[in-house]
């Protein structure tokens, strides 16, 4: 049976949460992705790799159990992030960011 996992909302000061919600609705929309086989590999160009950095900094504040790996390859013109967790994670990741079943 998969683990129950729990974000931790007061990680991210009250005045920053609908920011960051929204952040995250604009990114996850605007991403190519992947699923992978402990989580989901996320893609965009490179000019959104400000964003990206910023949702992972808040996002591992209030996810700590989340593992997050943002890639940026030589002579690449993208940006990806591959999100996992231990077993149960990639449900939880699918059903938090309103992915659709991949």
């Amino acid at each position: 049976m998969p683990t129950r996992f729990a974000c931790d909302l007061t990680a991210i000061p009250v005045a920053e949460r609908a920011g960051h919600q929204e952040a995250t609705h604009r990114l996850v929309s605007s991403a190519e992705i992947d699923e992978e086989v402990d989580g989901f590999g996320f893609q965009w160009s490179a000019g959104q790799y400000d964003a990206v950095a910023q949702f992972v900094s808040r996002e591992r504040l209030c996810c700590p159990f989340l593992k997050f790996v943002i890639v940026v390859a030589a002579h690449r013109d993208n940006v990806q992030l591959h999100l996992s967790g231990p077993e149960g994670a990639k449900e939880f990741i699918r059903r938090e960011l309103h992915l659709p079943g991949i």
